[in-house]
């Protein structure tokens, strides 16, 4: 490989994938959908190699079209595969529900949390998929406790499930005697 060809090749190395973009449809004639920096400064290398040595023999060529000829090669996967002949496999298919697993944290369904904010009493009805609070069913605690307070809360932290960490420090430490 001669000075220039190994120079053009180590600026790839610094080039932005905007620049590699630009390169590459200079080189290549048409735009490239790839935004992957090392396989555009691959691609551009070779290319540039190749303008600068020869690319493959006549015999390559030949052997590499039969192969291509061969080859059942695909970029993308069909949009409809009925009408490419993948009806089977769909049929051999099945749907299957996995059921919900509800978080250990949370109370048995029919349960009441209560806490009192600001001066009202807060209560909510722990469901078998959710929450009901004022005649509406929530998905979250913590779509709750963003409602009634205007700011994001931790749901459990909210409700009272869980302490917070300082109140959970506070009840580890022992108590001092004053003597």
């Amino acid at each position: 490989m001669d000075t220039k060809t190994f120079h053009q090749i180590q600026v790839l190395s610094r080039m932005t994938v905007g620049e590699l973009r630009e390169t590459y449809l200079e080189l290549f004639g048409e735009e490239t959908r790839s935004f992957h920096r090392d396989f555009l400064r691959k691609r551009i290398a070779w290319r540039i190699q190749a303008r600068a040595e020869g690319t493959l023999s006549e015999r390559a060529r030949r052997r590499a079209e039969e192969l291509a000829d061969d080859a059942d090669l695909r970029v993308r996967t069909p949009r409809d595969p009925v009408k490419c002949g993948r009806l089977p496999d769909m049929e051999r298919s099945t749907v299957t529900h996995l059921p919900i697993v509800r978080d250990h944290r949370l109370p048995p369904p029919g349960t009441f949390l209560t806490r009192e904010f600001k001066g009202r009493n807060i209560a909510v009805k722990v469901l078998d998929s959710g929450f009901r609070y004022e005649n509406r069913q929530y998905k979250s605690l913590s779509s709750i406790a963003r409602e009634i307070t205007g700011t994001k809360w931790n749901g459990f932290l909210f409700s009272g499930i869980i302490k917070s960490t300082a109140a959970r420090r506070n009840d580890s430490k022992p108590e001092r005697s004053i003597q």
